[in-house]
């Protein structure tokens, strides 16, 4: 298939197909010239700016657009922007391991208070108190997908029991729906959050949510930040733990209330994108190229043009 291609990194080029002119573009200033060639684009990944910014706007000024491709798992802020004609295909997979080695790595900072420990460091500070385990926890997974289900690997080394939870029950893999998780929660000691942001996720957890949970549980969100009701998890006042990768708002501002919340722990949206993302996007991206080059289907497609 020809046309161009407008990718954030340079292809190997063993891999490079000869039918498709591929043009870089690693974020801010978009291009001014070209566009109307561009047939397709994959969205440059920041793990800040993961929203709408001028890498998205710029689709816009794409008219003979056949495919957009993003190399992060959520899709939603993309979609009010495509034409129906567009093919949408997203990163899953690439993040499964970064995220969900993060979620570890909050689960256990938050049951053995790592935080605590650095401050008692720097303030020369030596005073040891009883601690939390990981081991023995109910963990339930909210959204469980590829990256919930590279979560559970994670944990249940850790001798944890693990309860998965997706937006439909699935009985033959024993997933609860969604529909199930007030009955869940009771019997929660950590809550892992994974879900994509839908109408029907936003504000799932509130303050119902919230008040079910046992004393001293933990929430994980290394999901989205609207998943979880801010005002909502502040009203816990400590009850609830939680650690958050993301929050709403994001960026937080310097003066948001969530800083100080007691219990709360937070990481600046960088689940994702830790090392072993980025070698792991390239060559999806080479062999994605390669089959759109070639006219073949492409993988993760999630909304398929009309």
């Amino acid at each position: 298939m020809g046309g161009r291609a407008l990718v954030q990194w340079e292809q190997n080029r063993e891999n490079a197909p000869d039918s498709l002119e591929v043009d870089l573009y690693a974020g801010g200033p978009a291009p001014t010239r070209g566009l109307d060639e561009v047939t397709f684009y994959q969205v440059p990944y920041s793990p800040s700016t993961q929203g709408v910014d001028e890498s998205t706007d710029v689709i816009a000024r794409m008219p003979n657009l056949e495919v957009v491709q993003l190399v992060s798992a959520g899709y939603e802020q993309v979609l009010p922007l495509l034409p129906d004609h567009v093919t949408l295909c997203n990163g899953r997979g690439l993040h499964d391991a970064s995220t969900a080695e993060h979620a570890l790595a909050l689960m256990l900072a938050a049951q053995r208070d790592l935080p605590r420990w650095a401050v008692d460091q720097r303030d020369h500070r030596w005073g040891s108190v009883p601690q939390r385990s990981l081991a023995d926890c109910r963990v339930l997974i909210v959204g469980y997908g590829s990256i919930g289900a590279a979560v559970e690997r994670r944990v249940l080394p850790f001798e944890t029991t693990v309860t998965r939870v997706a937006s439909r029950a699935r009985p033959g893999e024993d997933v609860h729906g969604v529909d199930e998780l007030h009955d869940l929660l009771p019997h929660a000691d950590v809550v892992v959050i994974v879900t994509p942001l839908t109408e029907s996720t936003r504000g799932l957890f509130g303050t119902r949510e919230f008040d079910l949970l046992p004393d001293d549980a933990l929430v994980v969100n290394v999901g989205r930040g609207p998943v979880v009701d801010t005002g909502a998890l502040l009203a816990q006042n400590g009850r609830v733990r939680a650690a958050l990768d993301v929050t709403d708002p994001e960026p937080l501002p310097v003066d948001h209330p969530l800083w100080d919340a007691p219990g709360v722990h937070i990481t600046p949206h960088v689940a994702g994108g830790a090392a072993s993302f980025y070698p792991r996007a390239r060559t999806f991206m080479d062999a994605q190229l390669s089959r759109w080059a070639a006219g073949e289907p492409l993988t993760n497609v999630v909304r398929p043009g009309a």
